[in-house]
Parts: structure tokens; sequence; C-alpha cells
């Protein structure tokens, strides 16, 4: 099991106002890109906030799915319901697979050692770098696959997205979205909203799997700290949202992958 089972609730001592600000500036990050910054809460809630990994993990799940059910509507709202529906193939074919993998991530991250948990969490953020530049930076062309092919392809790449979701309590967006244009040949726009419809499922698995764990006493103690970040977050995303285009991608996409490696470099080194 991991160390920080055995360690108490930490109750963060920032006043509201720093909370809410990290979280707006979260949002802000994020909204800009089209994505909630999940990515870039989690290294801030363990350098800034002091928590450790396995608590971080689990308040930043908390906080994503409380941003992913504000932000479905508005999706919905850009890419008609109906579209969406004609499109629930895609989303069940990677909710297959990113069940199982939110289930399994969630297991493996209760029980790894903290230090091997902040190791993988380095990892994975250098992923999440990558993805972000290849997402944004190049044009995705759709591979074409024959149905027999597509099929256990999208239930893999789901599997995998479940447990990188699970592992850094993310809903995955920066993944599933390439992995929709890729696989599935959707557009970017219908792939954002179908990513929100496969997202909230697993994140839900995944939230399901660490209540089961002693590590989930620290959103109970947190719980004014969760829900002050993450109002911080939507109001953010929301300006985000108004800002998106202000600052070229060529510029705002390498900044904020060098901020994910930075983040990747602190979380390895982390004692």
């Amino acid at each position: 099991m991991s160390t920080d089972q055995t360690l108490p609730p930490l109750r963060p001592t920032h006043s509201t106002p720093v909370v809410f600000g990290a979280g707006a500036a979260i949002g802000v990050l994020g909204g800009m890109i089209g994505l909630g910054g999940a990515e870039f809460r989690l290294p801030l809630l363990i350098s800034l906030f002091g928590f450790a990994a396995l608590s971080a993990v689990i308040l930043n799940k908390a906080m994503s799915l409380v941003v992913v059910l504000v932000a479905l509507p508005a999706r919905l709202a850009a890419v008609s319901a109906a579209d969406i529906a004609a499109r629930w193939p895609v989303a069940v074919n990677l909710l297959a697979g990113s069940l199982l993998g939110a289930w399994a991530g969630a297991t493996w991250a209760v029980r790894m050692r903290s230090a091997t948990l902040y190791k993988v969490l380095a990892a994975l953020m250098v992923l999440m770098a990558a993805a972000l530049m290849v997402t944004h930076t190049t044009t995705l062309d759709a591979l074409a696959l024959p149905l027999w092919a597509q099929i256990p392809a999208g239930v893999a790449a789901g599997f995998g997205i479940g447990v990188v979701a699970a592992i850094m309590g993310v809903a995955g967006g920066e993944l599933l979205i390439p992995t929709i244009v890729l696989l599935f040949g959707e557009d970017i726009k219908t792939a954002g909203s179908l990513s929100l419809l496969v997202s909230l499922p697993t994140m839900l698995v995944a939230f399901a799997r660490y209540s089961r764990d002693g590590s989930f006493a620290v959103l109970g103690a947190n719980l004014r700290f969760t829900a002050v970040m993450a109002t911080g977050s939507v109001a953010g995303a929301v300006l985000g949202g108004l800002l998106l285009g202000v600052f070229p991608d060529l510029v705002l996409i390498p900044a904020l992958a060098v901020i994910l490696l930075v983040s990747a470099v602190k979380l390895a080194r982390h004692d």
C-alpha cells in the first residue's frame, strides 16, 4: 500500500484568495487551449500546497470531475446532442477499455510506494507535454483502420487512457482528443465533446475505486479547500475560453509544454 495512506489528511493553511487564485490560474491555462487544466493543477497541489502524491491525485480527481460536469453542457451547446448521439459507437468503444483502465489505474496508485508514485507522475507529465505538442501543433489525420482493427485499438487506447487519467487525477482529454481523431476520423470540435462523454464515467469509476481506500479521507478533510479551488478553476476556465486565440499556439503551446516538463523534473526529484 502507498505510504500516503499512513499520513493524516492535510489541512492547508493557505488563505481562500490564494487557493481560489491558484485554481483560477490553472483554469485560465486550460481554458486557453480548450482543456480543464488538471495536469497543471496536480504539481501545484504537491509543490505549493504540500499534499502527498496520492492525496494530491484524489483531490485533483475530485476537482476535475467538477470541471467536467460544468464543461459538458457548454460543449453540448457547441456541438449538438444529436450529433454526439449519432457517434455513440465511438464513446462505447473507448469506454469498453477506459472503465477497466480507470479501475486498474486507481488500484495501482493506492498500492504504489510514494516514491514510486512521484516518479510515475513525472513520467506521465512528460507524456502529457508530448500529447499537448502533437495535438496543437500538428495536423492529425485519421489512420483509416478497418473495423476489425479499429475496435480492439479503441479498447486498448481507452484502457491506457483510463489508467493515466486515474493515476494523475485528470479527465484525460489531452489523450482522448487525438485518439478520437486518429482512430475514428472525427474533427477536433466533435472529438472534444466526445472526450467529455468518455471522461465522465471513466472518472466516476476511478473515484469509486479511490473511495474504497483509506487515503480518500483527505477529500473529506479538505472539502472547503477543494470547493474553493474547483470554483476558481471553473471561473478561470471561462476566462481562458474568452482568451482563446489571443495568444498564438506557436507561443502558448511550447510554453505550457515547458511548464509540464519543469513540473515533471520537480516531481521526479520529490523526496
